[in-house]
């Protein structure tokens, strides 16, 4: 039987990533970063409008997702993607990566609809521990009152298991 690192190593290899940002040398580290845990099947958008065509076309297993950018912006962007009437994806796991780590935005973030949250600059480690947060422990969707996002997690549960995970 196979070890659950060689699966999650299995799975980040096959894992298709389409990353979102304006800033040309932070889709580059990102990219790099990705690349150095096993993703290599990496897209990447220049913009949120191409951004959510990328997703139609591409079908990404997963999104990283810039706050500042083009319109749309990055809430904005993850509320089009979560409305399930319109969008034709809106299950697609979604990771925030931004430089903006103030409180009201990392609420904002997740009322939109975001599975997780990275704060600039980003270490390999980090990203690979949201990987494995978005891709082993993915939540079912669920619609509370107007918001579509991922089923809330119980923290202390995702605490202990976070700490076993990673130590």
């Amino acid at each position: 039987m196979e070890s659950a690192a060689a699966q999650i190593a299995q799975r980040l290899v096959t894992l298709k990533v389409l990353i979102i940002d304006d800033e040309p040398a932070m889709r580059r580290v990102t990219r790099s970063l990705l690349l150095a845990i096993g993703v290599s099947n990496v897209h990447e958008a220049v913009d949120g409008k191409t951004g959510l065509e990328a997703i139609r076309t591409l079908g990404p297993d997963l999104v990283i997702l810039d706050w500042e950018m083009p319109s749309p912006n990055g809430p904005q962007f993850v509320r089009t993607v979560r409305s399930p009437d319109s969008f034709p994806l809106p299950n697609v796991p979604i990771i925030m990566l931004t430089g903006h780590g103030e409180r009201s935005r990392v609420m904002e973030a997740v009322k939109a609809g975001v599975n997780d949250f990275l704060l600039k600059p980003v270490s390999t480690k980090a990203l690979l521990a949201r990987l494995v947060s978005v891709i082993v422990g993915r939540r079912r969707m669920v619609k509370i009152g107007e918001y579509y996002c991922p089923e809330p997690r119980d923290l202390a549960a995702y605490k202990a298991d976070f700490e076993i995970a990673w130590v």
